[in-house]
């Protein structure tokens, strides 16, 4: 019986993790990350580097719904995301396409990095409008694409240190934030922020521009309480975004209409996002194939 129990629960960790694991990376997830880690070839970052242990942990789930958070506070770049890109009607479609091209300009073949900053770059050359406030944007602007590296970076880090299997040091963290420097130029930022300290200056050089448009509490409204999930993956999502939510700093949330609880998101929510980002983890920890 015992023997029994113990594969019903691995069979059980193996349909989980695939199924997770094919709803972030789409049904080509399989090839794409065959491709990504067992091409030979030079690649921008080495084992070692710190941009591999952050981007490879379960804490970015939270750390990636935080980030759409905060990067909608941005009218110009929330007008592109609501004209431009179809968010609503193929949230996993772009969510598939974003971890791919974090997968290939972290892990894969440096020929392979370049090539997907080059579609990336290909694709907002067409990407421009008028926002509802009058004022024209395109999504080559250096300023926006610093607004969207930015908000991942701190999201992504933040995300790390407080529920990653092995948080960073000081000297790590400022790795970190200089090995993403390298993707951000590629993708044409200019100077991209390259420790803790630049960018948190770069964070707060942001704020006098950012607000709580209509666009963007509509984006938060689906991104938190409205997602298409199955019935089975809602309460977990739930807790995900609460503690998603918990991450944001008090003056990102009430643009958005966020509650601000802090005793109890320092106490129930990290706990539960604790839980919640380890049971990820030992879920996608099995997703092997």
């Amino acid at each position: 019986m015992e023997d029994m129990a113990l594969y019903d629960l691995g069979e059980a960790r193996t349909k989980m993790g695939s199924a997770l694991f094919g709803m972030v990376a789409g049904p080509d997830g399989s090839a794409n990350r065959a491709r990504i880690h067992e091409t030979p070839g030079p690649r921008w970052f080495g084992e070692d580097r710190p941009i591999r242990r952050v981007h490879a942990d379960a804490s970015m789930f939270v750390g990636g719904l935080r980030a759409l958070l905060l990067q909608s506070l941005h009218p110009l770049a929330m007008a592109g995301v609501a004209e431009h890109s179809d968010y609503r009607g193929d949230p996993w479609g772009r969510l598939a396409r974003t971890s791919t091209f974090l997968a290939v300009t972290t892990f894969g073949p440096a020929d392979d990095a370049q090539s997907a900053v080059d579609r990336v770059r290909g694709i907002h050359r067409y990407i421009r409008g008028t926002a509802p406030d009058g004022r024209d944007y395109q999504a080559s602007d250096p300023h926006l694409l610093e607004w969207v590296h930015i908000a991942e970076v701190d999201s992504f880090l933040r995300a790390h240190q407080l529920y990653g299997a092995t948080p960073l040091d000081q000297r790590e963290c400022d790795d970190y934030v200089a090995d993403t420097a390298r993707v951000a130029s590629a993708l044409g930022v200019l100077e991209p922020p390259r420790t803790t300290a630049q960018l948190a200056e770069r964070i707060a050089d942001y704020r006098p521009e950012l607000q709580g448009t209509a666009a963007a509490r509509d984006a938060a409204r689906f991104l938190l309480l409205t997602p298409p999930l199955p019935l089975l993956a809602r309460a977990p999502y739930s807790a995900l975004a609460a503690t998603a939510v918990a991450m944001l700093p008090w003056w990102a949330r009430l643009p958005l209409r966020l509650p601000y609880l802090p005793p109890v998101e320092a106490t129930v929510v990290r706990s539960t996002g604790r839980v919640l980002v380890s049971g990820i983890r030992w879920v996608m920890g099995s997703d092997r194939s």
